[in-house]
């Protein structure tokens, strides 16, 4: 009995290697010529995994030049409104007087700079032959650090006044008035036509200081104005102008910021000179 039990159990173990045999077959890992016995191992990402992953040439392409933003103005937190005058006419009397505008690119309040030579940068809308005068004193001081008459005729658009040229250095942390003004009559000087803005110079900060040594030349006008340094903002702007004067970006970026500070007949000009007036 026990016999005819242990050759059932033989039998059952046989037929059972039998139908395994191929499986075992197909578990035989695969070795690598030349190494004995070590195992190849192919991982293969999931396929959701390789959809999700970006090509070379993918990233490439994600890759653009930043083009340079449009400067925002943020005023200073020191310093009272209403530091700057505007002037225009129209006829009164006189044939060489006709409507026009004078202006001078200042914000309405005490506007800074960390230069001590900075350009003043002032507007007339049409070209004139009354004398026109350049004026600038210390605050509160009696006599002008400069008095001075520009040659005739004046030009219509945006013109320059460089205190390097007249030798004008300012002090730190002391405001100071400049006025344009155009002169109809010499003995009457009431009349005149006068626009004027106030200017400080201050430390540069040592924060704006590393900013301006890392940054590209472009992108300087929008550092000044957005750390609230009027004056070299638009003195900034206007040299990238005359060195660019086919660059209508540039244009449109000068006339964004004297938006900014509510001059828009020299804006609207700035526009138009770029073929986008309103």
């Amino acid at each position: 009995m026990k016999q005819s039990l242990l050759i059932v159990l033989i039998l059952i173990a046989g037929v059972i290697l039998f139908f395994h045999l191929p499986s075992l077959a197909s578990d035989k890992t695969e070795v690598k010529p030349g190494i004995e016995g070590q195992k190849e191992k192919k991982v293969v990402p999931p396929q959701s995994e390789q959809k999700d992953r970006p090509s070379p040439k993918g990233l490439e392409s994600q890759k653009s030049a930043t083009p340079n933003s449009q400067p925002v103005y943020q005023p200073p937190l020191r310093g009272a409104p209403g530091g700057r005058i505007g002037g225009g006419t129209r006829g009164i009397g006189d044939e060489r007087i006709a409507l026009f505008v004078l202006g001078v690119l200042a914000p309405n309040h005490v506007g800074l700079t960390v230069q001590g030579q900075p350009k003043l940068y002032w507007y007339l809308s049409k070209p004139t032959n009354l004398p026109v005068e350049v004026t600038i004193i210390e605050d509160q001081a009696v006599s002008p650090l400069l008095e001075e008459r520009i040659n005739l005729p004046v030009q219509a658009g945006i013109n320059c006044l460089r205190l390097a040229d007249h030798r004008i250095t300012l002090l730190l942390g002391k405001p100071y008035r400049w006025f344009v003004g155009a002169v109809p009559s010499a003995d009457r000087r009431s009349r005149d036509i006068i626009a004027g803005g106030m200017i400080e110079r201050i430390d540069v900060p040592e924060s704006l200081r590393l900013k301006l040594s890392q940054a590209d030349k472009r992108d300087i006008p929008s550092i000044y104005a957005e750390s609230g340094i009027w004056y070299d903002a638009i003195m900034a702007i206007s040299e990238l102008i005359e060195a660019n004067p086919n660059d209508m970006n540039l244009r449109k970026q000068r006339a964004a910021l004297l938006e900014q500070v509510g001059l828009p007949e020299v804006a609207e000009y700035e526009l138009k000179q770029a073929g986008l007036a309103k």
